[in-house]
């Protein structure tokens, strides 16, 4: 778990101690990169990793993050982030944009096997063609991560503009001009 020192339910009881309604996020692509969450959030939260069962992640054809969607029998690792606020929400649902729907789950914590409801990003069109494959992070950190920081800190630098462009639209004019 990062944080030292931070337990899970330590963040749990903040939450409900809190005037101020906490979540947490499940994630599993680009966000599961601490540099990524800081610049996105402006801050790394704790975290824990955990398993979401009977789902699968996929690469996508054109892109260097992946999607997730319902499938029976397999299992997606990533990680829990805690105690996230409603405007950090506010600020992963822009991140995140049209392409996902959010949706409550219920993570499985890889340490104790405790359940844990969070909310997290599915592929919003199940029968997209362009979906293949596995997504695997170790090779996205190594060929991909340094261009994606890169657009995302022009993606939170353009969302604090009056017209900003969503994140598929800096996504995809960043990665033609590359």
């Amino acid at each position: 778990m990062s944080g030292e020192g931070v337990s899970v339910t330590g963040v749990a009881a903040a939450a409900a101690a809190s005037t101020l309604p906490l979540r947490n996020v499940f994630v599993y692509g680009s966000l599961l990169a601490d540099e990524v969450v800081q610049v996105v959030l402006k801050r790394v939260p704790p975290s824990s990793p955990a398993v979401l069962h009977h789902h699968r992640r996929f690469s996508i054809k054109g892109r260097v993050y992946p999607a997730i969607l319902p499938v029976e029998n397999k299992k997606v690792t990533g990680k829990v982030l805690l105690g996230i606020t409603d405007r950090e929400l506010d600020v992963l649902d822009t991140f995140e944009d049209v392409e996902y729907e959010r949706r409550a789950v219920e993570v499985s914590l890889a340490d104790t096997a405790e359940k844990l409801l969070a909310d997290t990003y599915v592929w919003g069109d199940k029968n997209d063609p362009n979906l293949h494959g596995d997504w695997d992070f170790e090779e996205w950190k190594r060929l991909h991560m340094k261009d994606f920081l890169a657009m995302t800190m022009g993606f939170m630098e353009e969302l604090e503009q009056p017209e900003s462009k969503t994140r598929v639209a800096t996504y995809e004019s960043y990665f033609q001009q590359g």
